[in-house]
């Protein structure tokens, strides 16, 4: 009998080893988080779809702007007045542009964050470290999804995934963020960046 008891010793700890798991952040909190995230700056990793990773920082004003800038190869991308800019250090033309609302990195730039909204919220789960949440227009489902990873005590956003319609994945993994900075309005205006780029 004793040896069966030592026989099973290592089985019974496996199996009562098992990791804790976090509390799911609610999405309530999560959208109070997003809500209160006025202004905020980082380093950033991004690993692009087809593997390559990119790194920069990441200045972000809510509502509706963003500016990465990317030290590889001095790309720019600024979101600003519903528009999103790719400035391409080798290109002679203007920035590429396409609208803000077509792309998931809206969904945390809109003015009023809200993830009950109906639709919007396609998965919400918690490993023993990170709460997820995926999320979409719930109007335009096409567009792409956004999943937004934190970690909680106290709410922390610390990377995103974005989906494009075709199923491509682009990961941004932001460093500690510094919140209430002052970033003027310059640093998000695509014409201002147009005219100094001629």
């Amino acid at each position: 009998m004793n040896m069966l008891r030592f026989a099973l010793a290592p089985v019974l700890a496996l199996a009562f080893a098992v990791p804790a798991f976090a509390e799911k952040i609610p999405l309530n909190e999560i959208s109070r988080y997003l809500n209160d995230l006025q202004t905020a700056q980082a380093d950033f990793t991004q690993v692009n779809a087809d593997g390559s990773i990119s790194t920069g920082k990441i200045f972000i004003k809510r509502p509706g702007r963003v500016r990465f800038e990317y030290t590889s190869d001095k790309t720019l991308v600024l979101a600003s007045a519903g528009q999103v800019a790719i400035f391409d250090p080798k290109s002679n033309s203007g920035p590429e542009q396409y609208p803000l609302s077509k792309t998931p990195l809206n969904l945390i730039l809109a003015e009023n964050v809200d993830m009950a909204r109906e639709k919007m919220v396609v998965g919400h789960s918690a490993d023993d470290k990170t709460t997820r949440v995926v999320a979409q227009d719930p109007e335009h489902p096409e567009y792409g999804s956004i999943t937004l990873v934190f970690t909680e005590k106290p709410t922390e956003l610390r990377q995103w995934i974005i989906t494009d319609d075709s199923g491509a994945q682009t990961t941004v993994i932001l460093g500690d963020l510094t919140k209430g900075v002052d970033l003027g309005s310059a640093m998000f205006n695509i014409v201002v960046e147009s005219n100094r780029r001629k």
